[in-house]
């Protein structure tokens, strides 16, 4: 970031030295440090702000996303009816027997057939 080798750190102290003297110099560091901290401390609370936008807006495009998919599974597979939909269940025997018979017959509905053909006896 601010690409300082040796020589040119060792000539910044030199002048930091003869410009500061040697005893204002302890002052000089930890105020040059409270300001590199709070320069920090700003820095990362910035980073933290955007951070969380960020993850706030890729939370709420998979929210979106989910929710569409979620829209198109139901619009595909719509649910069967619940048990409050279909009316309460037949008392006795012969009121559910009552009920089948009153049902349609569908004459190309025959007994199940096996799904494998049956081995030779």
């Amino acid at each position: 970031m601010l690409d300082v080798g040796g020589s040119e750190l060792l000539l910044i102290v030199i002048v930091a030295i003869v410009v500061i003297g040697p005893k204002d110099m302890p002052m000089a560091l930890r105020t040059a440090g409270r300001w590199i901290g709070k320069m920090r401390r700003v820095s990362n609370h910035f980073r933290a702000g955007l951070d969380a936008m960020v993850r706030e807006a890729e939370l709420e495009e998979m929210e979106r996303k989910w929710r569409e998919e979620n829209e198109a599974i139901m619009k595909a597979h719509p649910q069967p009816p619940s048990a409050e939909d279909m009316g309460p269940p037949p008392t006795s025997a012969e009121a559910a027997l009552a009920s089948l018979e009153q049902q349609p017959h569908d004459p190309k509905r025959t007994e199940a057939e096996p799904q494998l053909p049956l081995p030779p006896p």
